[in-house]
């Protein structure tokens, strides 16, 4: 939908305030891929399912199709740049969507969108909510300004215990205005087990050339530093084991050089044969079925870290690094190991106590760890639990 179609009147908009549904408009840079758009997405869904109206502005992408085929409304915004004429811009554009839609709510997930999204909001009269997903880097007084946005919501969204405190801590946010709801799993039909058929597992041991009784170690991440893909191949190494595979899976997403400098690092330590980057992975629930044992070595921390989410809700084992909202979904020593980041050494010790496990242990690791994700990180539960936050919202609202 184009900005001019989104600012006039169309089958959307009800005919009176009585039969009006409670409407939000979600704002973020883009559908492409992250956790970010599954987030917006996965709201969108439940908005609709609980017969309100869901409305997502972003730049575009991929998962644009997601959105509507749950019912919801995207509206084409250029609310991904940070050009502060064309964010001034988006200020009007985003009031024009709320007063075309009914819209009762704006919910901000990034920060460039925000500015615009919080201006169109006060503009409107409405409440305004953030989700505060990541850490964000202030180096710098500048940057911490920029950032201070995602705090400015009447109520804050913060996707971890740790990002609760992070929010508290750097912000001043009261601890009243934030609500911490951990981002959810699909355990039902992605990552279930039992929905993974062995076809599908054949197919991917296929293209990635996996030997046969290979123990199999992931990293799975885009390739990027602080994901820690060198601290597993220095692991690896240190491992001194010829038998396994080390798969790193992931997109560079343009980050050619860094890609360069781990095949030069698997190259020097002479284990071309043993580690391999295998690119994106579209079935990564399958991707797990195939692991032995999944890693997570961010370096900086994770603000909630849904790779050892999801590792867990289909029975693998994780190692992951000690902070961040790892320290929330990896129970240690019962559904998997903490090491310190960067550890090398320690990350080793990790893979050598997860490889030795006998089947009998990892069936019981398997059955602790699924029964810990079902129990407190499904997405029916963040999705209940935020469409309470914008009831919460509105029940606070003058009228």
């Amino acid at each position: 939908m184009t900005p001019a179609e989104a600012a006039s009147p169309s089958s959307h908009t009800p005919s009176g305030a009585a039969a009006k549904p409670r409407t939000v408009m979600q704002v973020l840079p883009s559908l492409v891929t992250g956790g970010v758009e599954r987030g917006a997405a996965d709201i969108a869904a439940a908005l609709t399912a609980a017969g309100w109206r869901a409305v997502v502005v972003s730049s575009g992408g991929p998962m644009v199709h997601e959105i509507e085929r749950v019912g919801g409304i995207h509206v084409t915004l250029p609310v991904d740049r940070k050009n502060p004429f064309i964010m001034r811009k988006n200020v009007r554009a985003l009031a024009d969507v709320i007063a075309a839609h009914g819209v009762d709510i704006v919910h901000a997930r990034s920060r460039a969108p925000a500015w615009s999204a919080r201006a169109a909001a006060r503009k409107s009269g409405i409440p305004f909510v953030t989700t505060f997903h990541g850490t964000y880097n202030f180096s710098n007084p500048l940057k911490k300004a920029y950032n201070a946005v995602m705090a400015g919501g009447d109520l804050v969204i913060a996707i971890s215990e740790f990002i609760g405190r992070h929010v508290m801590e750097n912000y001043g946010v009261a601890a009243e205005k934030v609500r911490v709801i951990q981002r959810g799993i699909d355990t039902e039909t992605t990552f279930n087990p039992d929905k993974v058929s062995a076809e599908r597992i054949i197919q991917l041991s296929h293209a990635w050339r996996l030997p046969d009784g290979a123990p199999v170690i992931m990293l799975p991440g885009r390739l990027t530093r602080w994901k820690g893909q060198s601290v597993l191949i220095e692991a690896a190494r240190r491992l001194g084991r010829q038998d396994v595979r080390v798969l790193l899976v992931g997109d560079d997403q343009g980050r050619t050089g860094y890609r360069e400098e781990l095949e030069d690092q698997i190259a020097r330590i002479g284990a071309g044969g043993i580690i391999h980057l295998t690119g994106p992975c579209r079935d990564m629930a399958a991707a797990y079925m195939l692991s032995d044992v999944v890693v997570s070595a961010s370096t900086d921390p994770e603000a909630f870290g849904r790779v050892a989410a999801e590792a867990q809700a289909m029975g693998r084992p994780v190692i992951a690094t000690a902070h961040g909202g790892a320290r929330e979904t990896v129970i240690e020593g019962e559904t998997g190991w903490l090491v310190p980041p960067g550890d090398a050494d320690g990350l080793a010790r990790a893979l050598r106590a997860a490889l030795a496990m006998t089947p009998g242990d990892r069936e019981a690791v398997a059955r602790r760890a699924r029964e810990h994700i079902v129990r407190n990180f499904t997405k029916p539960q963040m999705c209940a639990a935020t469409l309470a936050v914008y009831e919460e919202l509105l029940a606070a609202r003058p009228r």
